[in-house]
């Protein structure tokens, strides 16, 4: 399969209320080895401590740097995504947590691993409690330290694996996938075509509360006839440590991505063409 370069990617990140740990998140993105790309933070109600953060990102990020803003009515990182996606620039989406640390080339692997009908998903290493809380402490710079000291920590138990990180060539054998699988499907880690996530009309913002609003997104673009890139050994990010949201709806989002596959349904019920006219969302740049 060809290879297609985007001429500018966007990274959406959501975001509440954890400045902290969005802080170290920028950081890392403003470290980035290839600067075609802007920020778009999709916030989801959070109070002024982030948006003074922002500002002040705002004011030295070296690349573009947006905030978008709903007010707080629930877990609505769904809706939240699809207002950034909206005033997104780039022809190419890359989905990343505000706790998920990116490596310095995470935009450059995320460029390499594109191809024309595909998406990529990431995958991520854990931090646990401890190392997390010592990160947000002394604001450490985890993007920049070597595979040593994530040797350390993975032999100290404070992370769940770090061979990842050694990296492995864009044109790996096994990354191309063509049926759908739940496996691996992560919106902290997913880089998606923007042509492709407006023709079905993003992810979904009926789906509220925790849970599969990321493989559902995936389901639909399976049926759209999009394949999936496995980004394994290529786009690893440091997720932060933080507690499980609720998940009283977890399986009930599980029953709605399962029978959409089972329909063939494509587009989203209320999707991104749903928040181009909400009244509520701010939009600073």
């Amino acid at each position: 399969m060809t290879a297609a370069t985007p001429s500018l990617i966007s990274i959406v990140i959501p975001t509440y209320n954890r400045p902290v740990a969005l802080d170290r998140v920028l950081a890392a993105c403003a470290e980035q080895t290839d600067r075609r790309f802007e920020i778009v933070i999709a916030d989801d109600g959070s109070t002024a401590e982030t948006s003074a953060l922002i500002d002040d990102w705002r004011s030295r990020c070296p690349v573009p740097l947006a905030h978008i803003w709903q007010p707080d009515d629930g877990f609505r990182a769904a809706q939240a995504r699809n207002k950034a996606t909206a005033e997104a620039s780039g022809d190419y989406v890359v989905f990343l947590d505000g706790d998920c640390v990116p490596q310095r080339n995470f935009v450059a692997r995320h460029r390499a691993l594109a191809r024309p009908g595909c998406i990529v998903t990431g995958s991520r290493i854990l931090l646990d409690e401890s190392l997390t809380r010592q990160v947000e402490a002394e604001h450490r710079d985890i993007h920049r330290e070597p595979f040593g000291f994530w040797l350390r920590q993975q032999f100290g138990g404070h992370v769940n694996k770090c061979l990842p990180l050694l990296g492995l060539p864009a044109g790996l054998p096994g990354r191309y996938m063509t049926r759908f699988t739940w496996k691996s499907i992560k919106s902290c880690n997913l880089a998606v075509w923007k042509s492709d996530l407006e023709r079905v009309d993003g992810f979904d913002n009926t789906f509220t509360g925790w849970g599969h609003e990321d493989a559902d997104l995936v389901a639909r673009l399976h049926n759209a006839g999009v394949a999936r890139v496995r980004g394994f050994f290529a786009t690893e990010v440091f997720h932060l440590w933080h507690r499980e949201n609720p998940r009283g709806r977890e399986s009930i989002n599980h029953a709605r991505v399962v029978a959409r596959l089972a329909s063939g349904q494509i587009r989203a019920d209320a999707g991104i063409e749903a928040c181009r006219s909400d009244p509520d969302t701010v939009v600073r740049r």
